[in-house]
């Protein structure tokens, strides 16, 4: 029978620790095994390690210790992780900065934070983000209204977190633009000549 899951025994002393039969007794030592493992798989805020923390009830003083040492030492950076987080889901997802700064709410990262990480996405590469999701989009929409196209592509660019007007300019210019190349229906049916 394998040692694993097993608490220890007096008779046993080198067997495998499970922190839910053997919890340590140290509890600075319980949180940063808690820390350290949820690091593992990707990055997180300092206010989701501390709610994780609370969860398995640690302490707040023993937590707050804890947390401020990993921040100390660089294991947690709310400002790398909210500059990282805005490149990768403005370019993987083509969200635009106020979902962006919504998700970063969400997450427990400071506003200053929030703000200086949202300030590197400059206003060209977020309307060129928002223009290869309209042209993406549009090509399923050969059989659309002009009017329903452009109801739908500016409820993309909303949901997506783009601000009304720089998504009504993108939408407008997108779809003048393939007018030639994809003409849309107008009202009666019939392709827009």
């Amino acid at each position: 029978m394998s040692k694993r899951g097993r608490a220890r025994t007096p008779d046993d002393p080198d067997g495998p620790v499970d922190p839910e039969l053997d919890p340590p007794a140290d509890p600075h030592a319980a949180a940063r095994t808690i820390l350290l493992d949820k690091l593992t798989g990707q990055p997180r805020t300092r206010a989701e390690l501390a709610d994780v923390l609370a969860e398995r009830e640690i302490s707040d003083d023993v937590a707050d210790e804890v947390l401020d040492r990993f921040v100390e030492v660089g294991l947690i950076n709310d400002a790398a992780f909210a500059t990282a987080w805005v490149e990768s889901r403005h370019r993987g997802r083509g969200l635009g900065k106020r979902a962006l700064a919504q998700e970063l709410r969400r997450r427990g990262v400071d506003d200053e934070l929030a703000r200086d990480a949202l300030e590197e996405l400059d206003q060209d590469q977020e309307e060129e983000t928002a223009r290869a999701l309209v042209r993406k989009k549009l090509r399923s929409m050969r059989s659309l209204e002009r009017e329903v196209a452009m109801r739908r592509l500016l409820g993309l660019l909303g949901r997506k977190g783009y601000p009304g007007p720089l998504a009504m300019k993108v939408v407008k210019e997108e779809l003048a633009a393939s007018e030639e190349e994809l003409p849309l229906l107008n009202d009666s049916g019939l392709e827009a000549e």
